[in-house]
């Protein structure tokens, strides 16, 4: 029996990538734009660091929900309808919020729920677009498209601070990202490609909640998703609370840390392309683990700089490329993709408290060693991710026998008997 694969379509990728683009900087935008007022919210409703934090769960419940009800419906409406009704839902949900934080927590819980159910479920959406463009153009890309989504998050973080330097209402502010958010990206994503169909649709989810492979990628994925939100939560903390720095100088931490994972995402293709994703994410995690013990060491500030510095060049293909491998199979790639995100998004909800409790007993700088620990353990599962023998790079086509990860280079078309 001879099956073909069909030479990719290089217009129809360069569209969807675009709009992939779109959806990505979307997503960080509207993401930096809530953080940016959190402050504000927290001063209009008079919360308290503990009350503050449960309002702020409400939005990673939504989250945890979109996330894991995101994979059955990608496989069944596709990810370009998805991602226009969740970014939708997003807005809505800033609506609500931007309205309703006058009358007290209540509207902003609900807000934020609704909020967090949106960018939950486009963020599994969007990945799983990112996945499909990968397979049609041949090319190592979804590190490129979180790349941009950091660059996004930039962008929101900017003009946060523009409206609140220009004294733009919170109300106005917000509801102007709400509106944006719900009109611009469903328009944006009509360049989405169709998902391929998908296998067992009904069962899939949890058929993928009992495969090794599966749950290794999205143990992998825990690993770096922790590294990265510790970085981005406690680096300029630790900077200012252990390494006596200036508040300026914590926030250069935080940015070195953002620059470096941003510019090895961008050149991420080429990495994986000439070296294979394993090798190349594995190296790239004894990269960061040496980041983070020059960090830990509490020798000098400007060691410590450059610590984040290989810290976040290390830790940065490992969450986009984990969701890669998870969307090997393109018949099951939503419901992988699904459970991988679901995993992982534990470090989200735990990270920040594990450190904080680790920290108030052994200093901040200290308690980031867990990071170390953790990449080591994902570094040791690296061969997870190696490309499944159904993947529609060329890899595999090109590799010897007995070789199970190598470059992937762009497909020209291949059949098997």
């Amino acid at each position: 029996m001879t099956h073909v694969v069909s030479v990719p379509d290089p217009t129809d990728a360069r569209s969807a990538a675009r709009a992939t683009y779109a959806a990505f900087v979307g997503a960080g935008f509207v993401f930096a734009s809530w953080l940016s007022r959190i402050p504000q919210i927290k001063e209009q409703l008079k919360l308290d660091p503990s009350a503050l934090g449960l309002v702020l769960l409400t939005g990673a419940a939504g989250s945890l929900l979109g996330l894991l009800l995101a994979g059955p419906a990608v496989a069944r409406f596709g990810s370009r309808h998805a991602v226009a009704v969740t970014s939708f839902v997003a807005g809505a949900g800033f609506l609500t919020i931007a309205v309703g934080y006058r009358f007290g927590v209540i509207p902003v819980v609900v807000g934020l729920f609704v909020f967090g159910f949106g960018q939950g479920g486009w963020d599994v959406a969007m990945n799983m677009q990112g996945a499909v463009v990968e397979h049609r153009s041949g090319r190592a890309l979804m590190s490129r498209f979180h790349a941009v989504y950091s660059v996004g998050t930039v962008a929101g973080g900017l003009a946060g601070a523009a409206m609140i330097a220009l004294r733009v209402p919170l109300a106005v502010h917000l509801a102007l990202v709400g509106v944006v958010v719900a009109t611009a990206i469903p328009f944006a994503v009509r360049g989405f490609i169709p998902n391929p169909p998908a296998a067992e649709t009904a069962a899939a989810p949890l058929r993928a909640w009992r495969e090794r492979r599966t749950l290794l990628i999205g143990l992998f994925i825990l690993a770096f998703a922790f590294a990265e939100g510790t970085g981005n939560d406690w680096i300029s903390v630790a900077l200012v609370d252990d390494y006596r720095a200036t508040p300026a100088v914590g926030t250069l931490g935080v940015v070195a840390f953002l620059t470096a994972i941003t510019v090895s995402r961008w050149f991420g293709p080429q990495l994986i392309g000439r070296y294979g994703r394993v090798r190349a994410v594995r190296v790239l995690g004894i990269v960061s683990i040496a980041g983070v013990a020059l960090f830990v060491a509490d020798i000098a500030t400007p060691l410590a700089l450059a610590g984040a510095l290989l810290w976040g060049a290390g830790v940065s293909l490992g969450f986009p490329v984990g969701l890669s491998a998870a969307a090997d199979d393109p018949g099951m790639a939503a419901a992988r993709v699904g459970v991988c995100s679901s995993i992982a998004f534990t470090a989200f909800l735990a990270g920040p408290s594990l450190i904080g409790f680790l920290g108030h007993e052994v200093t901040v700088v200290r308690a980031v060693a867990a990071v170390a620990a953790l990449l080591a353990a994902a570094v040791l599962l690296t061969g997870a991710i190696r490309p499944l023998p159904t993947r529609s790079f060329a890899d595999r086509s090109a590799a010897p026998s007995g070789v199970t990860d190598s470059p992937e280079p762009k497909q020209q078309g291949e059949a098997h008997s």
